[in-house]
């Protein structure tokens, strides 16, 4: 079982920065792939960003791309995602997710945290 817990979420104004930050406790990370997904009211969980095990290859949604970046820690158990530039429309709750199947939709990850919100202000 791995247990997911993010942290860093909060309110900020239109072009400001936070960096959200997913943490395991139990297996280690260095097992799983970790995606941050997001949900806005509303709407279904999209996803945002993935990173590999070694951290070597990650993936953007169009959405995000130039202005998030996704990085992890394995010796610390840490995937942050730092989000710049943001926007109204990025304001949801944000998911990390942990898995260890190929592919970006959520089928491949198994492992969920509760989610942090972001809410960003115009």
């Amino acid at each position: 079982q791995v247990q997911l817990v993010e942290s860093g979420g909060g309110l900020v104004q239109a072009g400001g920065s936070l960096r959200l930050s997913c943490t395991t406790s139990g297996r280690t990370f260095a097992n799983y792939r970790i995606g941050w997904f997001r949900q806005a009211t509303g709407k279904e969980r999209e996803f945002v960003a993935s990173i590999s095990r070694s951290g070597g290859m990650v993936d953007y949604a169009d959405s995000v791309k130039g202005r998030f970046t996704i990085d992890r820690d394995n010796f610390r158990n840490i995937v942050d995602l730092q989000m710049d530039s943001l926007k109204p429309e990025d304001t949801a709750l944000y998911y990390c997710a942990a898995g260890q199947s190929p592919g970006l939709g959520q089928s491949a990850f198994h492992y969920w945290g509760q989610g942090t919100q972001v809410t960003v202000s115009s």
